[in-house]
């Protein structure tokens, strides 16, 4: 099927990338000539494992182009998918501004023959009336304007120019880290839409995905599709992200007991994760969640209950738990350093978590700023960032370019994010080159006995 992707952000580029390996011909959009340019040189913008090999062994076959005309990809695509960013604005709610101005400029360039608007960005319950409304306001701008310009009558033009397509509701469900590997094994795929024919036609477009044809495990039953309204198809995804980020909440609540009465904080959650009905995903206790998708999500959810009346008191929980979490890591090193003024700090790992090179809203950036605000020196390492030179948000921070480095002079260590490579560094090592080997185990990810072996004190959350 002929596809076309807006957006080239995490979501639509693993979506286009996807999509062209399982056999569909894909054109994405974007209006940032420069990142197009980085494209079609066959280099990633992001870091995301697997993705630069698809995408360019899909650009050799010839089914993946990228292009900055709008124009082109809309007369291109039998399925045109939006999937833009929504960043939260300081009130909780999502800024749809980008959405907004797609859908209109796909109004602009909609031609003859039926098309399927698909939302893939996370956009505020209801939005996919308001998505057709936007197409059609569109359409009329450019009917009126080839009136203006002499294009014909209005009545004529009007017979001329017009538009026949249907919006869907297709939230995705990709984790940073693991985006390629989500989209071929996924646990569902929702759609939601009032058409028949559109929801055949996004029906086809996933079939090799559902029959797991490009899974990694062929033998699994079909993927579960689920077909909706739109309001339902996009509360799910916002539904999704906010059970999960109470259940993380939750465990970091726990955690915190934990400590007081001298449990520990690992055994409960394998204990209670053991319960079917629970399960032990999402039960790790650490210094909280961050990210570009679970803080944006739960305030949009928590706004949008806002505005019908209602007052989500356990969102507004999870939210306020997550935020003093965060401090969780500042607290234990005010117990260990006592005055932390003159000391220096050095936290491993600063995106919000592995295998990936976003800093959104990473709890490494709040530590940095706090630690900053008492007067400690702060020092950072991350297997990504450190090699890419990424250096936004991390102004209080001297990011070095090994563990050791970063261990040298050192007064603390707080692992912040969970990089596999972090069970395996040289403790020793980077023990006696710390003026006070003391780690924060802010994700209870370190084996303790080995890094008490290795000369460290070892302190856990929750532990």
């Amino acid at each position: 099927m002929r596809v076309c992707v807006i957006g080239t952000g995490y979501v639509g580029l693993v979506t286009g990338v996807c999509l062209s390996h399982i056999g569909h011909d894909v054109i994405c959009v974007d209006n940032n000539e420069e990142k197009v340019k980085l494209l079609k040189s066959g280099q990633s913008p992001i870091y995301e494992p697997g993705l630069t090999e698809l995408m360019k062994s899909c650009t050799e076959a010839g089914r993946l182009h990228f292009t900055s005309d709008l124009a082109a990809g809309v007369d291109h695509g039998e399925i045109l998918f939006i999937a833009v960013g929504t960043p939260a604005l300081a009130t909780g709610e999502s800024d749809t501004r980008y959405v907004e101005a797609v859908a209109r400029g796909i109004g602009e360039h909609l031609l003859d023959g039926y098309k399927v608007i698909v939302n893939k960005s996370t956009v505020p319950i209801g939005s996919g009336d308001w998505v057709r409304m936007i197409v059609l306001d569109g359409v009329a701008q450019r009917q009126e304007s080839l009136v203006t310009a002499g294009g014909g009558s209005k009545e004529d033009v009007l017979k001329e120019v017009t538009a026949e397509f249907d919006v869907v509701s297709n939230p995705e469900f990709l984790r940073e880290g693991s985006a390629v590997y989500d989209t071929f094994n996924p646990d569902r795929i929702v759609l939601g839409s009032n058409s028949k024919k559109a929801l055949e036609m996004m029906q086809e477009l996933y079939q090799p995905l559902v029959t797991r044809e490009f899974g990694e495990d062929s033998s699994l039953p079909p993927v579960p599709v689920v077909m909706t309204d739109l309001n339902s198809a996009e509360m799910i995804k916002y539904a999704a992200n906010s059970f999960l980020a109470t259940k993380i909440s939750f465990i970091n609540e726990v955690a915190n007991i934990c400590d007081r009465v001298g449990a520990d904080v690992t055994q409960v959650a394998k204990g209670i994760g053991l319960d079917s009905r629970i399960g032990n995903k999402f039960l790790q206790a650490g210094i909280g969640w961050g990210g570009s998708c679970f803080p944006k999500d739960v305030s949009a959810l928590i706004h949008t209950a806002d505005d019908y009346g209602y007052d989500a008191q356990l969102l507004k929980s999870a939210v306020s738990v997550n935020q003093r979490q965060r401090l969780i890591a500042l607290e234990k090193l005010q117990h260990e350093l006592k005055i932390l003024k003159g000391k220096t700090v050095g936290l491993l790992g600063l995106t919000f978590k592995p295998n990936t090179d976003d800093l959104r809203d990473a709890p490494s950036l709040i530590l940095i700023e706090q630690l900053n605000r008492l007067g400690a020196k702060v020092k950072g390492y991350d297997p990504i960032i450190s090699q890419t030179g990424m250096r936004h948000g991390l102004t209080g921070a001297i990011v070095e370019t090994d563990p050791e480095r970063l261990a040298d002079g050192c007064d603390a260590l707080v692992l912040v994010t969970d990089w596999e490579q972090f069970q395996n560094l040289d403790y020793k090592k980077m023990a006696k080159l710390m003026n006070n080997p003391v780690v924060i185990d802010g994700r209870n990810f370190l084996d303790k006995d080995a890094l008490e072996a290795a000369g460290f004190r070892y302190v856990g959350i929750g532990r």
